[in-house]
Parts: structure tokens; sequence; C-alpha cells
């Protein structure tokens, strides 16, 4: 019965090897080396088809797909690995796509490496990212972050070269549609596609997996901080908002959407580790095309949605440890929309303002951002706007300070 299912596996692997396929920015170093390689990211971003492409040059490997529920029953793996030898005749490379279905996945990866096989493993729980990977894997790893497509591979899909007019009107589809690659390829219907799936999601790797007795806490608080991003909230909030019985409960199924990369938060900066802690957090999606999907509103907010872009490009840094991100707020409620924080420095200031044009808020926003200039000790200071770009002087609290803007596009784009 397992050799059927890695039969059918098979086959459609080989279906995926003939579909239209946008290369990707990520690569994997030194594919030959004994590293067990780890690709992790959302569901449905491109992490199998990305592995199946990097493989796909060399002469033979083994495949197995955890994320099929006639696989989910088995215990004797050994059953699944003498499947994987006959099919693929004796493969030296083996392809293990979403890891975490499988109970105990790492005492079994790591018997493979120990047995000589080259390894590349998937995984759609973000908790593969923290130092636990390290505890999990005795064997040496690296470990390659997938999103959804970013600006650049999304305009990819078009293939030719674009006019400025052009790249700002795909982009702009980029902002409401997100970056899922199935619906852009396949010419699926976003909104319908992308429900399904965080459906899916919330079901299968959160409702199952951790055994919740009642969905409807963790459906409300997902629809309520999706109709919300870019706004903070505090766990008190959220136990009153929706059908959560508890703080315990809210940010335990809070940290469930994050690890399955639908959700993720951005902490007040502040140098003391406890106000951090207890200071509310902001809240942001990792796709745009959730929010499109499934936020409960009546018309788009571009703002928020402006600065979710943004969000979203920083969060990966700070997974790629590049960076730690954060947001400024003073006892006046002045608000730096973003904090980059590079060992003990804070490096950059970056506010979001799709509505430069308005003087009102331009000086709000250049007021606000010379005031956490001084206090954060940071000179460099940038506004992401929808189409103004410039370098000015400004002067507020008698401080001089050189601010740049740039258009949200081009930022991308670097």
């Amino acid at each position: 019965m397992i050799k059927d299912i890695i039969i059918l596996q098979k086959r459609e692997l080989a279906r995926k090897l003939k579909e239209f396929y946008i290369p990707r920015e990520a690569e994997i170093k030194e594919i030959k080396s004994d590293l067990i390689k780890v690709i992790i990211g959302p569901r449905r971003a491109g992490k199998s088809s990305f592995s199946i492409r990097c493989l796909s040059k060399l002469p033979n490997f083994g495949y197995v797909n955890f994320d099929d529920e006639k696989l989910i029953d088995v215990t004797n793996y050994d059953e699944i690995i003498s499947a994987v030898e006959h099919v693929y005749n004796k493969p030296e490379y083996l392809l293990l796509d979403e890891i975490q279905n499988l109970a105990k996945w790492e005492l079994f990866v790591n018997r493979l490496q120990r047995q000589g096989y080259n390894l590349i493993v998937t995984g759609s729980n973000s908790k593969l990212l923290s130092s636990e990977l390290a505890t999990h894997l005795t064997g040496r790893y690296s470990s390659i972050l997938l999103f959804t497509f970013s600006p650049k591979e999304f305009l990819k899909f078009n293939g030719q070269k674009a006019t400025e007019t052009e790249t700002k009107a795909r982009l702009n589809s980029y902002l409401e549609l997100g970056g899922y690659p199935e619906p852009l390829v396949k010419k699926l219907n976003y909104k319908e596609y992308l429900s399904t799936l965080l459906d899916s999601i919330i079901y299968k790797d959160i409702v199952k997996r951790f055994k919740i007795r009642s969905a409807q806490g963790i459906e409300d608080l997902s629809t309520y901080l999706i109709s919300n991003i870019a706004k903070d909230y505090s766990y008190n909030t959220l136990m009153r908002v929706t059908k959560c019985k508890s703080v315990h409960t809210v940010e335990k199924y809070l940290n469930y959407l994050e690890e399955s990369f639908i959700l993720f938060k951005v902490n007040r900066f502040s140098y003391k580790v406890k106000e951090q802690i207890n200071s509310p957090k902001k809240i942001y999606c990792f796709d745009n095309g959730f929010i499109s999907a499934k936020a409960f509103k009546v018309s788009r907010d571009i703002g928020r949605v402006y600065e979710n872009t943004v969000a979203i490009k920083l969060k990966k840094l700070e997974l790629e440890r590049d960076i730690s991100l954060f947001y400024w707020k003073n006892q006046q409620q002045q608000e730096v929309d973003f904090v980059i924080k590079r060992g003990a420095k804070v490096k950059q200031l970056i506010q979001v303002c799709y509505d430069i044009a308005d003087l009102a808020v331009k000086k709000r926003e250049i007021r606000t951002l010379i005031l956490a200039s001084k206090e954060l000790k940071c000179r460099n200071l940038l506004v992401i706007t929808n189409d103004y770009e410039a370098e000015n002087d400004e002067e507020w609290f008698g401080l001089k300070r050189k601010i740049r803007f740039i258009p949200l596009w081009k930022w991308l784009l670097k």
C-alpha cells in the first residue's frame, strides 16, 4: 500500500516538473553537501516546487509528501523508505515535504542522515526557524526561508521588461492580491483560493494538530486581526472581542497563527525587555492576499495595506536574523511605524505614509520621526510614500535632520 502511495506521488512529481515555474530569489547553496537542507515557509508558498527544481538538476532523487492523509497513520517509517528505495531505485537525495506532519520527524531525519542520505526537508511551521531546529537536528543543517512571491518575483511572471507605469500598475495588483504562486500561475480566483487556504490552515494545521475543541474562538480571532492589520492590540481587548475564554487562550491562539505563517506581531520598542513584553503589540499579515480575502471591512484602507507590505519585507529580514524589528510610540501616542535594530544599535527609523501630499500629515510624520530620532539616537530617517521622492533637510524642536522620501514601489524593488 505504501509503495502505491509513493508511485502516485511520483506521478504528481512528474506533473509538477512540467508546470510553468517562476525562478525564486532564494537558492540552495552546496546542494551536494551532507548538510540537511531545511526549507521553511508558509503553506502553498512554493517550497516543494522550489526544492524539486533544485533537485531536478541531479541524476536521481526520491520524494515523499507527508501532506498526504494516507501517510498520517503510518508508524513504521522503514516501510516508507523501503518503498522510496524501490520506486526511485535507491536515490542518494531525498526530498521530504511538509515534515512537520510526521510524528517525531527529527529522529527520522537524523537517522536518515546517519545512513548517508542527502536530505532536503520542507516545513510550514515557523518554530523550525527558531533555536529549536538546532535541538532537533543533531547533524549539521542549513535553513532557507521561502515566503510567497516577493514583488520582484511577482513581476517576473509577465516575463517582459515593463515601463515604470506598467511596473507601478502591476505592483498595485500585488498589494491587493498578495504573492501566492498558484492562483497567479493557474489564473484562479484569488479570493476563493486564499479564503479556502486560510480555512484549511486553521483547521488542519492548528485546530486538528493542537486538538482545539471549539474552532470558533480562533476563527474569530484571525478574522478580527486580519481586519485590523497594522493596529496595536492587547490580549485583554482580543479576549473581549472574540469568543476566547481567557487571556492565556488568546495568547496561545495568536502563537499558533504566527507559527503557521498567517499573522505576526511586532513589539513596541523599549530598552527594557519587561516593557517590551508588557506593551501592546502591532499585528501584521504574512501575505496581503489574506487581507483582501478575509478582512471584514467596508472599504480598503490603502495606508494600512502599504504598511503591511513594508512589514512583510522587514519581517523576512528579522526571521533571517539580519535585523530586529520594532515600532515606537511615546506617552503622547506619537508613533513611528518601524524601528530597525542591528545588534545593540538602532540603525533606521521608517515611517509609512501614503498621503504625504497632505501638508498636515507630512508635518506630523516628520515631527514624530525627528522626535524618535532624538530619543533613539538614530539619524537614518526614511518615509515610504505613494509616489513622492525627495531628500529634505527638516527642522523641529531645534533639531535638524535629513529625511529621505521614497515611493513604495521603488523601495520594494531595491
